[in-house]
C-alpha cells in the first residue's frame, strides 16, 4: 500500500508539472514578455534595374488625371514630356472631358493642379495636355521600341480603379500585335489602330495613358488596352480586370503623334489612297469596286494609284510581314509616317506581285 501510493503521488505530481510547465511556456515564461525574431535593419537601396529602382525613378514623372466634363468623367494616367508642362496620355481618357472639361493632374508627390489639352487623336488613341506653372518636373526620358525585343522585363506604372502610384511588372509577349479599339460612333471615325506591344505586366482600368518603361526606366510604350476574359480588346477593357494581356502603344509612335499634337494641334494619318472592302472575309485586305460615296475605291493621283493598285486587288503583306484583315493593313499603315515607302504583296487574278508606294496624307490635314 505504501509503495502503490508513493507511485500514485508521483503520476499526480508529474502531472500537475506537465500542466504547470505547459502554461508557463504558453504565457512566455514567468511573466516575461513575448519577443519574436525579426531581421536586422538593413539598407533600402536597391539596384537601378530592379523593380525597386526603375519605379523609383520613373514615378516622379508619371501623374494621375481626372477628367470631368459633359461627356462623363473618368480616371487615367499620364507621363511627363518636357519641363514645358506637356503629358502624355491616351485620348479615350480626356475624351469624357470634350471641349471645356475640367481636368485635374495629380502628381506622385501629391501636388495638384489644372490641365488643358494641347491636341488629341482618336485614330491613334493620343492625347498631350498641358499644366502651366508648375516647378520641378520629371520628363521621363524615352526609349526606342525599335530595340525591344520579347522577353524584355518590363514596368507598368498608372493609376488602376483610382489607386495612384501603383507599379507592376512583366515582360514583353509579342511586339506588333495589331489592336483596334473604340468606335463607339459607328462612323469609324473614332477607332483607334495600333500596331501594340504585348504585355503581361498587369493593366487595369486606370491603367491607360501610363507609361510602359525598360530596364532603364525608359519609356518604350504607352499602356492603352487589355484584353478580359469574355471581352474584345479595348481601351481598359471595360471594368473587366487583368488577365495577362495588355497592350501598349510603341513610344516612337507615340512620340511622332506627340510632337505633332504639341507642335500643330494635330496629327497627321499616312495613307495609301484606297478604299478597302470591310466585307471581305478571304485571307488579306482587298481593295473594294468603289469607295463609300460610289466614287473610284483607288484614288486618283493617290500613292495607289501612282503604284498601279486596281479595285478587287488582295494586299497580302507589308514590308514583307503578313496582312490577314483590312484592318491589320490599316495598323500596319498607321505605324508609319506619310512620305515613307512601303513595298505591298499583291494578289491579282491569281498572280502575284509587289509594288512600292509611297505613303500619302490623309485629305484634309
Amino acid at each position: 500500500m505504501l509503495v502503490l501510493g508513493a507511485a500514485l503521488i508521483a503520476l499526480v505530481a508529474g502531472g500537475i508539472g506537465g500542466v504547470v510547465g505547459a502554461q508557463l511556456e504558453r504565457d512566455g515564461g514567468f511573466g516575461g514578455d513575448v519577443e519574436l525574431p525579426q531581421a536586422e535593419s538593413g539598407s533600402q537601396k536597391r539596384s537601378k534595374d530592379s523593380v525597386a529602382g526603375i519605379a523609383a525613378s520613373a514615378l516622379p514623372g508619371v501623374v494621375t488625371l481626372h477628367v470631368r466634363g459633359d461627356d462623363g468623367a473618368g480616371t487615367g494616367t499620364g507621363f511627363v514630356l518636357d519641363a514645358k508642362g506637356h503629358i502624355l496620355t491616351n485620348n479615350h481618357v480626356v475624351e469624357p472631358g470634350g471641349s471645356g472639361g475640367d481636368i485635374s493632374v495629380t502628381f506622385s508627390g501629391g501636388e495638384t493642379a489644372g490641365a488643358k489639352v494641347v491636341g488629341r487623336d482618336a485614330g491613334y488613341d493620343l492625347a498631350v495636355v498641358k499644366v502651366s506653372g508648375v516647378r520641378g518636373l520629371k520628363p521621363l526620358p524615352l526609349g526606342n521600341s525599335e530595340n525591344v525585343q520579347v522577353g524584355d522585363p518590363v514596368v507598368a506604372i498608372g493609376a488602376p480603379f483610382d489607386l495612384a502610384n501603383t507599379v507592376t511588372s512583366g515582360i514583353i509577349s509579342a511586339k506588333e500585335r495589331p489592336i483596334t479599339a473604340g468606335g463607339e460612333k459607328g462612323d469609324g471615325s473614332d477607332v483607334s489602330y495600333v500596331n501594340a506591344l504585348q504585355t503581361d505586366a498587369p493593366i487595369n482600368p486606370g491603367n491607360s495613358g501610363g507609361p510602359l518603361v525598360d530596364s532603364r526606366a525608359r519609356v518604350i510604350g504607352i499602356n492603352s488596352a487589355i484584353r478580359s476574359a469574355g471581352n474584345d480588346s479595348g481601351p481598359d477593357g471595360g471594368q473587366s480586370g487583368s488577365i495577362g494581356l495588355g497592350f501598349a502603344i510603341p513610344i516612337n509612335q507615340g512620340k511622332r503623334v506627340a510632337e505633332e499634337l504639341i507642335n500643330t494641334g494635330r496629327a497627321t494619318h499616312p495613307v495609301i489612297g484606297v478604299t478597302i472592302d470591310k466585307q471581305f472575309t478571304g485571307d488579306g485586305a482587298r481593295i473594294a469596286r468603289e469607295s463609300r460615296n460610289g466614287g473610284p475605291a483607288v484614288n486618283r493621283g493617290g500613292p495607289g494609284a501612282k503604284a498601279g493598285l486596281k479595285a478587287g486587288d488582295v494586299i497580302t503583306a507589308v514590308d514583307g510581314q503578313r496582312v490577314h484583315s483590312g484592318d491589320e493593313l490599316i495598323v500596319k499603315v498607321r505605324a508609319h509616317r506619310p512620305k515613307d515607302r512601303l513595298e505591298l504583296t499583291v494578289e491579282r487574278g491569281g498572280d502575284e506581285r509587289k509594288v512600292t508606294l509611297v505613303l500619302g496624307t490623309a485629305s484634309g490635314e
